[in-house]
């Protein structure tokens, strides 16, 4: 005896016990009366009891189905909430997103971002952890997160990337002098406090050469990973920094900037695992990074 019933059978006899009788139970499945009555008897031959009793001239469910009508019920509304979420899915408007990214980007750039994403999408849910590239190069690896925003990235063979160039600017504390100037070349910063990525990194490297190249030296003063805290430093007066304009826009009303010249890229990395599929809100939400730089792009895209 099988005892696994289709899932349209369980339907016939909800409907049925809901409407009373065959015909609006047809009705309600758009679906013929015999094909009901088939379901119905199909289905208690593989219960292997009666499901329905006549009463009153309206079907009324047995004492056994009376039984297992709260399990069919659960059963029904577990499957309307499976082909609910995945029609959401299919939308783009369910889901979940793991996003691992550099800490800057968690409280300066990412917030607005993601509250324009979820505002069309009020079933998505979303998982933000910052750390250092090292570490977000490990979970991507490890496919641990969908998707990843870092920079300084070198390539690796179970990594996708896209890189997107940023303009960077000079950013310096109010009323200095470098208001007067409409660009900041390397000349200016001779004997100049700067604040700098640590000397590792790939943009210290382009930023140093370039001062080499003109013979200019300032003073080295305070070494950071975060463009963000080199905003937070020069607000409060210690010096002036070279950092991306997407940190250096998120304090235009506590320090002022000018572009840099020669231009140095920043160069924001979006990472995912190569031998996962990304899922569609993924693919999303990278492209909806993306745009959010806009016109701070450098490059044949910007």
């Amino acid at each position: 005896m099988n005892t696994r019933p289709r899932l349209r059978q369980l339907e016939a006899l909800k409907s049925v016990v809901d409407h009373g009788t065959m015909t609006r139970a047809a009705h309600n499945l758009d679906i013929s009366q015999p094909a009901v009555s088939r379901l119905l008897a199909d289905l208690s031959d593989e219960l292997g009891f009666a499901i329905l009793d006549r009463k009153n001239g309206r079907l009324v469910p047995t004492q056994e189905a009376r039984y297992i009508l709260p399990d069919i019920a659960r059963v029904l509304e577990m499957m309307k909430n499976i082909t609910d979420t995945s029609q959401n899915l299919n939308a783009r408007t369910a889901g979940h997103l793991r996003i691992a990214c550099l800490p800057g980007f968690a409280t300066s750039h990412l917030p607005a971002v993601i509250t324009e994403f979820l505002k069309e999408r009020p079933d998505v849910t979303l998982t933000l952890e910052p750390d250092r590239p090292e570490r977000i190069l490990e979970w991507i690896i490890g496919e641990q997160y969908d998707c990843g925003i870092t920079d300084n990235f070198g390539g690796h063979p179970a990594i996708d990337s896209m890189s997107l160039d940023v303009r960077t600017v000079c950013i310096f504390p109010v009323g200095h002098h470098f208001t007067e100037l409409h660009q900041i070349e390397p000349k200016h910063l001779e004997a100049e406090r700067l604040i700098h990525t640590r000397r590792d990194s790939s943009f210290y490297q382009s930023l140093t050469d370039v001062l080499r190249k003109f013979g200019v030296t300032p003073k080295y003063v305070v070494e950071t990973r975060q463009f963000t805290a080199a905003c937070e430093l020069v607000m409060r007066g210690v010096g002036v920094s070279v950092v991306s304009e997407l940190d250096a826009r998120n304090y235009r009303d506590h320090l002022e900037f000018r572009p840099f010249v020669p231009s140095i890229p920043h160069q924001i990395s979006l990472v995912r695992p190569i031998h996962k599929m990304p899922s569609k809100i993924t693919l999303d939400f990278m492209e909806a990074f993306e745009k959010s730089l806009g016109d701070l792009r450098i490059g044949p895209n910007s």
